[in-house]
């Protein structure tokens, strides 16, 4: 006797029930994960920096800079470098920014310190200038810039902050040698001796 299932719920339960395992199956494969790349190391990622920055391309070897910076926070070497990069092109404001950043990892860096102090000095300078311009420079402003300037007078040593240019040399004058006998140059030459001796 064959049994007989009931067509109704049961059966549809059954076929649902059915095509779920066939679907299963087929979806137990391991999903494909992506690997991640491995982190590149400081000395490279430096070294592609500097590589940008030998080529001209200084926005590009900051980029990478900032890169190194946030994968090794701890590593002052890429703000060292923006720090540098930035006073070398007269952005001074950057320039600090950037060395405030190394002094946080390293407080006695004397590069750093250095950047600061003259990049602010230079900053500085243009605002007064700009001030006396506009013939702004007076009261306190006044008062506290000559106090700033006789400070660092102190600090330096030196009794004028910026020494005036050094004079121009006079120009040489240009004697005009009598030729010399052709013998007497021939062995000049012939002996070995700097054939542009009488020309110096």
């Amino acid at each position: 006797m064959t049994p007989v299932f009931p067509a109704g719920r049961m059966g549809r339960f059954i076929g649902a029930a059915a095509c779920a395992i066939v679907l299963s199956a087929c979806s137990t494969t391991k999903p494909v994960v992506a690997e991640k790349a491995p982190v590149p190391t400081m000395e490279e990622l430096l070294a592609k920096a500097n590589e940008a920055s030998s080529a001209g391309r200084k926005e590009d070897a900051v980029t990478l800079w900032k890169a190194a910076a946030a994968a090794y926070p701890a590593d002052k070497a890429p703000w060292s470098s923006i720090a540098q990069t930035r006073y070398d092109a007269g952005q001074y404001g950057d320039a600090i920014v950037s060395a405030q950043e190394v002094l946080v990892r390293d407080p006695n860096d004397r590069l750093a310190n250095s950047i600061i102090a003259i990049s602010g000095l230079r900053l500085s300078t243009r605002a007064l200038a700009d001030l006396s311009r506009q013939n702004n420079l007076s009261g306190s402003i006044r008062t506290e810039s000559q106090d700033l300037a006789k400070l660092l007078r102190e600090s330096l040593g030196e009794q004028v902050l910026v020494p005036p240019p050094p004079p121009a040399a006079p120009p040489k004058a240009i004697a005009r040698s009598r030729a010399k006998p052709r013998a007497k140059q021939a062995s000049a030459g012939a002996s070995g001796a700097d054939p542009f001796g009488a020309l110096k």
